[in-house]
């Protein structure tokens, strides 16, 4: 059986004819049915996988071969793939199929990527654990009676178990960090407009961005050098040519400045181990010539507040298109008029979870309470922006946990609400100031689940996130 360790070892490895893409899709393809009780995938695209692996094998040995040449890749059921059904882990898209590739997508494939499946979510990415989802929970490889976070939870757990090369998500308020944090692996939520959204299924427009999982930064360098770019579909997406990401790396021994909130790595809901591990990371940072400092951030306690204010909002809005007349699931029950209609669709297609945020979304948005919470959350959204780029003019990067907790056990947490969306409080912050985010999974638990920390840095500056992230994986992982 072949090991996957990077992309780079296993292009050099087809090269040598050590492998071939035929026989790693086939190698995969056994590992995912034998691990099925993970519920990672929600369908597997194996006909046409091993099609393009042996389309890919027959190329001639000296022809020039591209980035992602025979790299296995799994996709969030979020994100449109052209002549494949995407749900977004939901009742009411079922029957769906897509009518064109999302831009990301078709970006891999054209670097000569294959898509082994698309992986299992909590529904319309409304969730912490992947226990919201149409087709039932997914669990976590490490233990499979915890959950592996949210929203892209199957995704990180096709790449925690080995299931594929890497694996693309979304990331709406820590939809990739925090599953990966549970996993034990990357994962990366670039800038708002690194990636474009076109062919992401919206749930909060303002907030999503594309990112990926892998298991080691280089890898996850590509995949985003890969996807980014101007795209004439996606007006949000940034117009500035890229850099080229894989160059992150750098010879200058210069000392990196980081900020710590005090009231992130204070807080009491963080667990004491998880704790200890930043403030000892912190100290040999500066043992090691790094300035670490811990900073007041006067407006942690609205973070959480306002994105579920402005999430829900957006939610609201954009899910009012599924209505069961153009597609998807309609209710096959006898309805006395068009509205009953909608309401019997509606309700019968989305779960209670979606249920709660299109309703929180519609009175923040309704007459007389616009002002008090849609109007004052985006008030805060601006003035966390503004705070942050204060942060960013003495500092490097911003260093925080991913999550309070290591990944906690299945059911925990579906009957409190509260509580879910309490496990989003270090991420949500990257979301509300469009900055780029990476979890770095460098710990172990004493009850055996991994976890790491978070690192942020100024909006549209992946490259020091991605070097500074390859540092501490390089020199404190544990």
């Amino acid at each position: 059986m072949y090991t996957f360790s990077t992309i780079s070892a296993y292009q050099q490895d087809l090269c040598n004819q050590v492998v071939t893409c035929e026989a790693m899709v086939r190698q995969y393809l056994q590992k995912i049915a034998a691990t099925a009780g993970l519920n990672a995938f929600i369908e597997l695209y194996e006909a046409e996988a091993l099609a393009r692996a042996r389309a890919l094998d027959a190329q001639a040995p000296g022809e020039p071969k591209k980035r992602l040449h025979g790299v296995i890749i799994s996709i969030k059921d979020t994100i449109c793939h052209k002549d494949h059904p995407v749900t977004c882990g939901s009742k009411i898209l079922t029957g769906f199929t897509s009518l064109y590739n999302a831009t990301a997508i078709q970006r891999l494939l054209d670097e000569d990527a294959i898509v082994i499946g698309r992986c299992n979510c909590d529904e319309f990415g409304m969730g912490s654990s992947t226990e919201n989802s149409f087709y039932g929970p997914t669990r976590n490889a490490a233990d499979t009676n915890r959950v592996p976070g949210g929203s892209s939870g199957g995704s990180a757990v096709s790449v925690q178990a080995g299931l594929c090369m890497a694996a693309i998500g979304g990331d709406t308020g820590g939809s990739i960090r925090q599953p990966a944090d549970f996993c034990g692996v990357v994962g990366l939520k670039p800038s708002y407009g690194r990636v474009s959204r076109y062919g992401l299924i919206a749930y909060a427009c303002s907030f999503e961005q594309i990112g990926v999982f892998t298991n080691t930064i280089p890898d996850a360098a590509l995949l985003l050098e890969v996807m980014s770019g101007p795209d004439d579909y996606d007006s949000t997406a940034l117009q500035e040519t890229p850099p080229a990401f894989t160059g992150y790396a750098t010879t200058t021994t210069k000392p990196y400045r980081f900020a710590c909130f005090k009231d992130a790595i204070r807080n009491p809901a963080l667990d004491p181990e998880i704790q200890q591990a930043i403030l000892d990371t912190a100290d040999r940072l500066r043992a090691d010539g790094h300035v670490v400092e811990m900073i007041d951030f006067p407006l942690m306690a609205y973070i959480v507040p306002a994105y579920y204010v402005l999430i829900t909002a957006e939610a609201s809005s954009n899910l009012s298109r599924y209505d069961g007349v153009r597609f998807g699931y309609r209710t096959p029950a006898a309805v006395k008029d068009l509205t009953d209609f909608y309401k019997q669709t509606r309700s019968e297609g989305f779960s209670k979870e979606v249920q709660r945020r299109i309703m929180l979304g519609t009175f923040v948005l309704s007459a007389g309470y616009y002002e008090a919470y849609y109007a004052r959350a985006q008030q805060v959204r601006r003035m966390l922006v503004d705070q942050v780029a204060t942060v960013f003019g003495g500092f490097d990067a911003i260093l925080m946990p991913v999550s309070p907790t290591t990944a906690f056990p299945l059911g925990e947490k579906t009957s409190d609400p509260i509580a879910m969306y309490l496990a989003d409080i270090y991420t949500v912050f990257a979301n509300l100031t469009g900055i780029p985010g990476i979890a770095l999974p460098l710990f172990r638990h004493s009850n055996g689940m991994p976890f790491g920390l978070q690192l942020m840095t100024k909006a549209a500056d992946e490259l020091t996130l991605l070097r500074l992230g390859d540092l501490l994986m390089q020199q404190y992982r544990q």
